[in-house]
Formats: structure tokens, sequence, C-alpha cells
């Protein structure tokens, strides 16, 4: 994991108060409405993920599950219990998918149902997606990418949950489910999500406790990105976040209460960013000790501060490749893992290789808060050529760490033009 540079359901098996008009949009973009391996030399080696995989994986058991239950629903204002315990029971039958002791997870994201009004919105939608594709199959993720209102009420930011509880239930051998915003970029390809640091919390957001206990601030974390467990809890604090959507009768005064008790708030709807600060700040003692507020690493880094650092980043990765043997070896991609697990030992031996402004690791997603890449209407503090060049830059930055092992190259991160990779 890169260093900074600034200082009851689990299964067997700084500048944050300029930036509170931007993060309002943080996830605007989805569903509005149309109108470990060892390396002991500088070679790396590789275990293949194919023994997760097993021919049979396809197979259902013949005897009855939840799914046979007429009572279970996907729609998400209907209630659903004793979920860890039919969770429990499918994996029983269904052994292949254990995950060999590694937990599984499943990507969620997707946009809205109608073409984008952006005249470059739906070209920039595909990509992406092509960037979260290439993500998950370098890394062994399922990936849903979803198009459809699955509740009328739900829309905008609020339509991820019913996706994220349609998708616990299409996947029950996935131990975690992973929101992200369309809009957002994985910006380092070789990192992975460090799952056993959260062993004992069922979700994970980017956020800082400070901001939220004391600040009390609705910029404190951001739900555009994060990691839920797939378990009751879950499904009762989705239930419990709801209640202040648009499935509310309520609403219109929730985000009248959300503009009052969150000072910096600059606007009297209730989104669902507001909203969660607001339920971790009331109900701590219920629900904290199982929230884990992320700051070690970038899981999604806003754009402005990442963008034109890039190229630097590129230029000090390929410095410390020129110094270690075997690092710019040409290999096939399904090590590519092993490659980047020996780069991060080597970075973290380096000075200034730390996330964050003061450092030049890669950030591992980056967050085009505010730019509304498919409808248009970015944030008045950029302008739509800030916000086209910097998502051209972080795609093709993502782009050329795909691209390397097919032996291209962007010509410059500016450039849709690729060059061949010289042989050493």
């Amino acid at each position: 994991m890169p260093r900074r540079s600034t200082n009851p359901c689990i299964l067997s098996l700084s500048g944050f108060a300029t930036t509170a008009f931007v993060l309002y949009c943080t996830v605007s973009t989805i569903f509005s409405p149309p109108a470990v391996v060892d390396v002991p030399s500088s070679h790396p080696v590789f275990v293949s993920s194919s023994q997760y995989f097993p021919d049979q994986l396809d197979r259902d058991a013949p005897g009855a599950t939840f799914y046979d239950d007429a009572s279970v629903s996907y729609a998400f204002d209907r209630p659903l219990t004793d979920w860890d315990a039919k969770r429990r029971e499918w994996l029983r039958l269904h052994p292949n998918f254990g995950g060999n002791g590694r937990e599984r997870v499943v990507m969620v994201t997707g946009s809205q149902p109608g073409p984008c009004r952006n005249r470059e919105g739906d070209h920039l939608l595909l990509r992406f997606f092509k960037n979260k594709v290439d993500y998950c199959r370098r890394h062994g993720i399922d990936l849903f990418y979803n198009t459809a209102l699955l509740h009328p009420a739900m829309r905008s930011q609020w339509a991820k949950l019913p996706a994220i509880r349609a998708a616990m239930l299409a996947h029950p051998e996935a131990e975690w489910v992973w929101w992200v915003d369309s809009d957002a970029v994985f910006t380092d390809m070789d990192f992975q999500l460090p799952l056993d640091r959260y062993r004992d919390h069922n979700l994970v957001v980017h956020g800082w406790p400070h901001l939220v206990y004391d600040a009390r601030s609705w910029v404190s974390l951001n739900s555009g990105v994060f990691l839920i467990r797939n378990c009751q809890w879950s499904l009762d604090f989705m239930k419990v976040w709801a209640v202040m959507s648009p499935l509310s009768p309520d609403y219109d005064r929730w985000g009248q209460v959300l503009a009052e008790e969150l000072k910096d708030k600059l606007f009297n709807v209730s989104d669902d960013q507001s909203a969660l600060v607001y339920l971790l700040l009331e109900h701590r003692d219920q629900w904290g000790d199982k929230v884990f507020l992320e700051s070690d690493y970038d899981l999604e880094a806003y754009w402005v501060a990442i963008v034109d650092r890039l190229e630097n980043m590129t230029a000090k990765y390929a410095e410390v490749e020129r110094r270690v043997d075997g690092l710019r070896r040409r290999h096939a991609e399904v090590v590519s893992g092993a490659y980047g697990q020996l780069r991060e030992e080597q970075l973290a031996r380096q000075e200034g290789a730390v996330s964050g402004p003061n450092g030049w690791h890669r950030p591992f997603m980056t967050h085009f808060t505010g730019c509304q890449p498919c409808n248009g209407a970015h944030n008045k503090m950029y302008t739509w050529k800030s916000c086209w060049e910097g998502m051209q830059r972080a795609l093709h930055f993502a782009d050329d760490q795909v691209l390397r092992d097919y032996g291209f190259r962007h010509a410059d991160l500016l450039s849709g033009d690729v060059q061949p990779l010289p042989f050493a």
C-alpha cells in the first residue's frame, strides 16, 4: 500500500471547504434521468488465478436455495431478513465458489438509461467503462455495469443503492460489493485492495474521522467509491440510509435538516453523501464501529490535484524501472500482477514515492467530481477544456499501463495516437 505524505456478519469463507460545491456533484452523473506471491528475485513469479475458477464453476446445485423462495425479492423497498444464513447455505451447496481463501469482489457501476446530452458524453462513458473493464480483468473481479433504473424513486446519486442490493442477491459468492462512480478512473492498474485490513468492518469509504465527527462536514467523506460487505448488516444499513432518500415522504424535510446540521453544505437537497455523514454522526454507536474511513491511500482522489502531475509520475516510475533488473522485461498480461508487486517493493524504498499532494506515487483512483461528462453541465469552477484535458490525461495514463503489455504506449497523455514500445 502506498504511504501517505501527510503524516457482526463476516462469513466463514487539504482544502476540503473550497471544494464543497464541487463535491455535491460527486455522483450525479449516475442515473440522472435522461433530460500474493513471493518475489525472491528481480524476475517476478506468478500464481494463476485459474485455481479460483474450476471448470465446474457454472453448475448449479440441485438443492433448494433462497432463489427458490418466492418471498425473497430483489426490490430495494422489500424487506430481506436472515441474509447471512441464506448466503451461508448457498455457499455450502456451491463449494467451488468459496474463493480458496480469497474474498471475492463484484464491482458495480453504471450510467443513465438514455443517451448523454453532452456531445462527447457517450464516448467518455465508454472510455471510463473500458478503464474499469481493464482493471477488473487484471485483478479477477466481476463487473456489473447497470444502465437500468431499478427503482423509479431512486434517481441520480441514490440509484446506486438498489443496484448494490440487487448485486448482493445476484452474487452470493461475493464477499464484497464495490461501488464505483462512472466518472472515476483507475490510475494505478497494479494496486490491489487491502481487504485483510477491513476484516472487522462492513463498509469502507474514503474519509477522515476528524472531519466527520468533529468538523461535521458534508465533504468529510466521499460516497462515490466504496466497498460494502455482502451481509445482513449492510442490507439493514442501506435501509436506514435510504430513510433520507426520495423513497421517504419526508425527503424535502431531510434536505433542510442536512443543510442545518452540516454547516458547510451549500444545498438543502438530501443527497446520499450528506445522508451518510449525518447517519454516522447521529448513530455512531449503532453503525460507526463497522465503518472504516480510509485515508491511507487514494480510494478516490480529487482530479484537480492529480492530472497536472501525471507526466512527472510517469518519469519517476521510468527512473525506478531503469535501475531495477527485471522490471522492464516484456511479459504476458496474465503475470502483470507479479511485476506490479515487485515495482511496489522498489517504490517503498524511494524518497517521495508516496500518495498525496507531495508525493509521486500513482493515485489508485482519480475522480472527476464536478465535470459531469455525460450531461456536460460541469461546475463553473472549471472550464470544459480543463475537464476534457484532465480526463484525457488520466485515461491515457491508465491505458499506458495496460497497453504496455501489448507493446504500445500513447505518444503523450493528450494524444490518442500510440507508438510501439522499444524492446528494452
